[in-house]
């Protein structure tokens, strides 16, 4: 049995822990970089920030995989948008854990973690509606801010139907049928549709060991 070491996650508000798991020959261990645990609970340009820079300080930790733990009400679709070529950039495999509630921007980028890797705490609340605009001024301003509304409510429910192996009109006709007002998703429903893999928060170990291979 090693001996186990439980250190807080990366930053203050980050709700996961992660362990060490320490091999009994190592006296002393320092990481040069700690494991990145990645937290969203806004979508805006600060957030969007902040998630890139997390996101990149993640592939530089030796560790195979980046948590992203969602427990948001939404927030700004662009700022959305952003996160989501952040991950498609990514070289690491992202999973995804709710932990409270992943609403409207926070269930879409719920959809992004890895085949596999879509986490849902069994209290968590998950709330998927249209994109909303918050635009003002004259008819032809709100024209066309309906239209931009429109174009990206298709494109985001294609990237989402797409992501948990839905045709691309799934949400888009799901969200029709219940006309087109919120539509708050169970963790068991999220399992059946695939859009949750697995009803449970993930633990995450690190482990340091000594070994000898011959080569």
């Amino acid at each position: 049995m090693h001996p186990v070491v439980t250190r807080n996650a990366a930053k203050k508000g980050d709700y996961m822990l992660w362990k060490f798991h320490v091999a009994p020959q190592i006296k002393d261990f320092e990481l040069h970089n700690n494991p990145v645990i990645v937290t969203v609970n806004k979508f805006n340009e600060e957030s969007a920030q902040d998630f890139r820079t997390k996101v990149s300080l993640a592939h530089n930790t030796g560790q195979k995989v980046i948590p992203i733990v969602i427990d948001s009400y939404g927030g700004q679709v662009y700022s959305l948008m952003s996160m989501i070529s952040t991950i498609k950039s990514s070289e690491l495999p992202i999973a995804t854990i709710v932990q409270g509630k992943a609403m409207s921007c926070g269930a879409l980028l719920f959809s992004f973690g890895e085949e596999g890797m879509r986490f849902v705490d069994k209290d968590a609340t998950i709330m998927i509606h249209d994109v909303s605009s918050a635009q003002w001024g004259k008819v032809e301003e709100l024209r066309s801010s309906a239209d931009e509304s429109v174009r990206l409510n298709e494109k985001v429910y294609k990237m989402m139907a797409t992501n948990i192996g839905k045709p691309e009109d799934y949400f888009i006709k799901k969200i029709h049928e219940k006309g087109h007002a919120d539509w708050y998703v169970t963790p068991k429903e999220c399992k059946k549709i695939n859009l949750a893999n697995h009803i449970r928060v993930p633990k995450f170990n690190v482990d340091l060991s000594v070994d000898i291979k011959f080569v």
